[in-house]
């Protein structure tokens, strides 16, 4: 990882994946390419030990080059740069579409250049290098599509190693495996709760208490709707028949839910209600996507000062590392329920143990 690393585009991702690289390997040389008001928080938050002001300024002498621009520019990206990278080098991306990507490796890219696509499975609310984290990808899986037969190739095992030194979990899959899995588990959420919340918004127009009344659940689930229109338009775009083929099969769902209710069949909702507890309830909580699942601990506390503190104090104490946390409701003025997700069974044991002799509630399902 000492060698030098070309990052295109210090944004969140790119300025977080290099501060996680230097953080692990000080020593590691990590030259930035972007705007320049980019470049400069970039800069400012230490994520680079160097700028360039060119593509080939930035991917001269660099063995590995990562394209963290958002995906459209990600693809444009593959084809100028084709002629710049020397040949041994390897151009990896973390663009959130996948076979847009693999198709313009496969088009552009000289022979002597590996290519591995991939997607990090990891963001926030902020955008911008001012925002970047060396955590930020701390026990995230981070898909990894490489070009066939590339797996076996020696410098493949580098990219593994950047990959892990931010602390991430590395699932593998086809580009087209990808693109159909992040249609329903990404685009379509995301596509549902910005139509549910533009729906209550014709409904506001006829009844005011709607927004009063729209907390709880709703919230929750609509919780993503505000994401930017910018961000989204290419991914739909560029994924736009994967993502249709989700909306359809949503939208057949839909319809039969609409012909029991206009049949006054209410009973037959039953079958849609006990398939959706039972699919949910493989979701597995305890990991991220990965083959070496955490173990689920769950600690109710009262809303005060410092509840949280003597949970993770207790932990502390014990020596067992919270490896995930999640909040997962709050009552204001009563209290939440929090995930941990510990590293091992044996871990999760000790930690009910402990926090039980301290009057924390906690408990495993």
């Amino acid at each position: 990882m000492s060698s030098r690393i070309a990052v295109i585009g210090t944004g969140l991702i790119g300025s977080s994946l290099a501060l996680a690289l230097r953080s692990r390997d000080p020593m590691s040389h990590v030259i930035g390419h972007d705007r320049p008001d980019a470049l400069r928080q970039a800069v400012e938050r230490g994520a680079l030990t160097g700028t360039a002001a060119s593509l080939e300024e930035a991917v001269a002498g660099a063995t590995l080059v990562v394209l963290a621009a958002p995906v459209r520019t990600c693809v444009e990206l593959v084809e100028q740069l084709a002629p710049l990278l020397e040949p041994g080098s390897t151009l990896m991306d973390v663009a959130s579409v996948k076979k847009p990507m693999m198709d313009a490796a496969r088009r552009f890219l000289p022979g002597g250049v590996l290519f591995v696509g991939s997607h990090p499975m990891a963001g926030s609310e902020h955008t911008g290098a001012r925002y970047a984290d060396a955590l930020l990808f701390e026990n995230a899986t981070w898909v990894v599509t490489p070009m066939e037969g590339s797996i076996a190739e020696a410098r493949y095992a580098p990219v593994r190693a950047v990959i892990e030194a931010t602390g991430a979990r590395i699932l593998e899959l086809s580009a087209d495996e990808h693109d159909t899995i992040a249609a329903h588990v990404s685009h379509l959420p995301q596509l549902l709760a910005v139509a549910l919340v533009h729906t209550l918004g014709i409904s506001d127009e006829r009844h005011d208490t709607a927004l009063e009344l729209a907390a709880g659940g709703f919230r929750d689930m609509t919780r993503i709707a505000s994401s930017p229109f910018d961000m989204w338009q290419d991914i739909l775009q560029l994924n736009a028949a994967e993502a249709r083929a989700a909306l359809h099969a949503f939208q057949r769902v839909l319809s039969l839910m609409a012909e029991h209710l206009k049949s006054g069949k209410i009973e037959n909702m039953e079958t849609f209600f006990q398939s959706a507890h039972q699919t949910r309830s493989r979701i597995p909580q305890a990991r991220k996507g990965f083959l070496a699942p955490l173990a689920d601990v769950f600690v109710s506390v009262d809303d005060r000062p410092g509840a949280l503190v003597a949970v993770t104090g207790t932990l502390f104490e014990c020596g067992i590392n919270i490896k995930d946390l999640e909040l997962l409701r709050i009552r204001e003025g009563t209290g939440g329920t929090f995930r941990l997700g510990l590293e091992s069974e044996a871990d999760a044991a000790r930690a009910v143990t402990a926090l039980t002799g301290k009057q924390i509630y906690a408990f495993r399902l």
